[in-house]
């Protein structure tokens, strides 16, 4: 069955104060894919999450979305919560929890955006009200329990391990009911058990919520054991695409990684 082009970005570029840190990527994103994005330290794949995430506007070029309602929207000026109506939510390479909250708090706060009454209905605490409270409380319930958090959730999320605090991100996102989950670095500061953990825990939830998933990510491990498609980035541009298989042995993607001595020793 064919798969529907979710996510397309054309030519896109960006320039901070005459530096060009993004320059021309393009690429297409299908329903039900797990695409990595990766590069050296950089080569600018954050900044491109940035501006698919709303939090940069590109200089130049075109970003589309299917978005929930199956319409093509332009998004390259959409501000990061109008991304997250429409169905695009992300994780940071910086973990950004309320630290001050407890676990269960953190995932409540993303489902708001989701409610279903209107101000009066809460005002007068009428039926639509409690009903949609919960519906709230079951949903973070169900997302705990997924990532294995539920025992710990009157636990401040700043007092959880490095491992737990990045899921309890992910955990967060999924909050949203998002179509397509972007995800810069998941597996940044776990050791390989939690990476193992993470991997299972990825594909688990994309079969679950039928995701679409975008990532970026420096364990080369992780990324080819996981991810159907890859695409480098070097110096803000595409120097390859492809299989796993096919990026592992390709020489532009050898030498950007180890330069032109590696290469010439591999």
């Amino acid at each position: 069955m064919k798969r529907k082009q979710l996510l397309e970005s054309e030519d896109i570029s960006i320039t901070f104060g005459g530096l060009k840190a993004v320059n021309g990527f393009s690429c297409t994103v299908h329903s039900g894919e797990l695409v990595g994005l990766i590069g050296p330290n950089g080569a600018g794949k954050t900044t491109v999450f940035n501006m698919l995430s709303g939090i940069y506007p590109p200089t130049s070029g075109e970003i589309r979305v299917l978005n929930r309602q199956g319409k093509v929207q332009r998004t390259a000026h959409l501000a990061p919560a109008e991304l997250n109506r429409i169905g695009v939510s992300r994780t940071f390479q910086n973990i950004r929890l309320f630290g001050n909250l407890t676990v269960e708090d953190n995932v409540r706060i993303a489902l708001h955006s989701s409610r279903n009454e209107n101000p009066f209905e809460v005002l007068f605490r009428l039926p639509r009200f409690f009903e949609d409270e919960q519906r709230m409380i079951h949903k973070t319930h169900e997302l705990l329990e997924l990532f294995a958090l539920a025992a710990k959730k009157y636990e401040l999320a700043r007092n959880l391990p490095y491992g737990e605090q990045r899921k309890l991100e992910i955990a967060r996102a999924l909050a949203a009911e998002p179509i397509l989950l972007l995800l810069d670095e998941p597996a940044a500061g776990m050791n390989p058990q939690e990476t193992d953990s993470l991997m299972k825990l990825i594909s688990l939830i994309r079969e679950r919520f039928k995701l679409t998933i975008l990532l970026i990510e420096h364990d080369m491990r992780f990324v080819m054991g996981i991810c159907e498609r890859i695409i480098v980035l070097d110096y803000g541009k595409i120097i390859a695409e492809g299989t796993p298989h096919e990026i592992r042995s390709n020489p532009a993607v050898i030498k950007a990684y180890l330069g032109t001595e590696g290469v010439n020793h591999a």
